[in-house]
């Protein structure tokens, strides 16, 4: 596995220079944060769900901070619910020699669903790291033996560009309450926008499918082989449905779901969908060690990696990033990764399990569901329709 994301620089075929790096345990991702801004020599964005006063936090601070004295352009974009623990005097010292920092979506009662849950960092608009991983130290670690298993991807080349400009406008509306969701779905942050062989897809709140949702769906419809590790799990129905029909029709879909997960009514709603998934003849999983966080789809030779999990959230509520190469040889090494989680995995009898599913235990799950597909999203889009109107 150190293999693989250390000495695993591949070139994404396609008609621009694009370069990618494997991260694969929290130790290397902080290692290659850290590396990045310490080169950096103009300009630094960095965005995450949760950053927290933490030895990954503190040290990442001391290099900004060290950034900006040397003159680097430094802006810092977090999301106000992820990070609530925070105190914003922590970024004083950014403060002060020059940075810039806002929460996104300041707390409020009228927008509280409304999230930005994606984790990225842009260097000098060349250089861009991207994943699962937020700043915490439960993410240190290799995913195993210690901290949560998650996956990121380090890219060197055009695509960061794109990215900046993302970053800019979702900074440049970050510290308002009353935010304007309906200017920003209408501009970049709800497309796809294609370098080479790879796709950014960049998903905000809104009806109807988004540029992840779509892709994912075109790929479940003709792959052979799909490969799924998730975090989270609640697929809208025409995605649940979608990758039933696929195995139905002879594909091979395997997926892997926390054993241990740090919101245990996501990993009951997740529950929910393992019988019928069985019953299609998808082979489901359970990750043992640590915590699961990691977001990865393989679909034949096309990869998905980002902050987007398979749930109603992130399809159609968070504001997300992902990634989708069409790479062969980046395919064949997730696909190492994948069974390196899937050897730390507990696969899931279909027979013991519907045994072992007592009233109670289906019940909660049932609950659970009903809360995570059905409330959560229409608080959400009520809460969309009163900040539009």
């Amino acid at each position: 596995m150190d293999k693989i994301s250390t000495e695993g620089i591949i070139p994404c075929e396609g008609h621009l220079p694009v370069r990618c790096r494997w991260l694969t345990a929290g130790h290397q991702m902080f290692a290659s944060m850290v590396e990045a801004i310490r080169g950096a020599s103009s300009t630094i964005r960095i965005e995450t769900y949760i950053f927290s006063e933490s030895v990954p936090g503190r040290a990442v601070l001391t290099e900004l901070v060290a950034a900006a004295q040397r003159g680097v352009e430094v802006q810092v974009l977090l999301d106000a619910w992820g990070s609530a623990s925070l105190p914003q005097a922590f970024w004083d010292p950014l403060v002060r020699s020059g940075g810039r920092f806002k929460f996104f979506n300041p707390l409020s009662l009228r927008s509280i669903g409304i999230r930005n849950h994606r984790k990225l960092l842009v260097i000098d608009n060349k250089l861009s790291i991207l994943g699962g991983f937020n700043i915490a130290d439960e993410y240190v670690g290799d995913g195993v033996h210690q901290g949560w298993r998650d996956l990121g991807v380090k890219i060197e080349g055009d695509i960061a560009s794109e990215l900046s400009e993302s970053f800019d406008t979702l900074f440049a509306v970050g510290g308002r309450r009353m935010l304007p969701f309906s200017r920003l779905r209408k501009s970049q942050q709800r497309r796809k926008i294609l370098k080479g062989n790879a796709s950014l897809l960049l998903s905000a709140p809104g009806r109807g499918r988004g540029e992840f949702e779509r892709e994912l769906m075109n790929d479940i419809s003709t792959a052979s082989q799909l490969q799924i590790v998730a975090a989270y799990f609640l697929p809208p129905p025409r995605v649940g449905r979608a990758l039933r029909r696929a195995a139905i029709r002879g594909a091979r879909i395997e997926i892997i779901l926390p054993g241990k997960s740090d919101v245990p009514v996501s990993q009951l709603a997740s529950r929910s969908y393992y019988q019928s998934l069985m019953r299609a003849g998808i082979e489901l999983f359970e990750y043992q060690p640590q915590i699961l966080h990691a977001k990865l789809v393989i679909a034949d030779h096309a990869v998905y990696v980002g902050s987007a999990n398979l749930d109603r959230r992130s399809f159609r509520i968070n504001y997300e990033l992902m990634v989708r190469f069409d790479s062969p040889t980046m395919a064949e090494q997730a696909r190492e990764i994948f069974d390196d989680i899937r050897s730390h995995s507990k696969k899931i009898d279909p027979v013991r399990w519907q045994q072992s599913r007592g009233f109670f235990e289906r019940l909660k799950e049932r609950w659970a569901h009903i809360l995570l597909a059905t409330i959560d999203p229409l608080i959400a889009r009520r809460q969309l329709r009163t900040l539009n109107s």
